[in-house]
């Protein structure tokens, strides 16, 4: 939460806080899908403030969904990706995906667990990219 505070973005804050408040509380799968939801915006975050925004939207303008964000992102060229954040990104999307869209899939503590550190280290890279820290 710190990182996010040092945005001084109020938005990645509240996300931040949910996302938190889901863990403690034990409900894994809200965790996961806020989760999911600040990987989402740190990734536009970043690439607006690149100035290639363009990158990630469709014809209507629209941003393209997570899966196709993270592809583009790995591709991006005016920013490396770090090998652990290229490590992690499969892992948040996948985690996210399958609790916003598992119709019988339930995260637990563990699965949240094991994506904790990659979460802390994707955002960060993110921000940084996003000249947010």
């Amino acid at each position: 939460l710190s990182i996010l505070e040092n945005t001084k973005r109020s938005y990645l804050v509240t996300i931040g806080r949910q996302m938190n408040g889901s863990y403690s509380a034990g409900w894994y799968d809200a965790c996961a899908v806020m989760m999911r939801r600040l990987l989402e915006v740190c990734i536009i975050e970043a690439f607006e403030n690149r100035g290639v925004a363009n990158k990630i939207k469709k014809t209507d303008g629209n941003y393209v969904d997570l899966t196709e964000l993270i592809q583009r992102a790995l591709s991006e060229g005016t920013w490396t990706l770090s090998r652990n954040t290229r490590k992690h990104l499969p892992q948040l999307r996948d985690i996210g995906h399958m609790s916003a869209h598992g119709r019988y899939y339930t995260a637990t503590k563990p699965d949240m667990e094991r994506v904790r550190q990659g979460c802390r280290v994707v955002i960060e890279e993110f921000l940084h990219h996003a000249r947010l820290l």
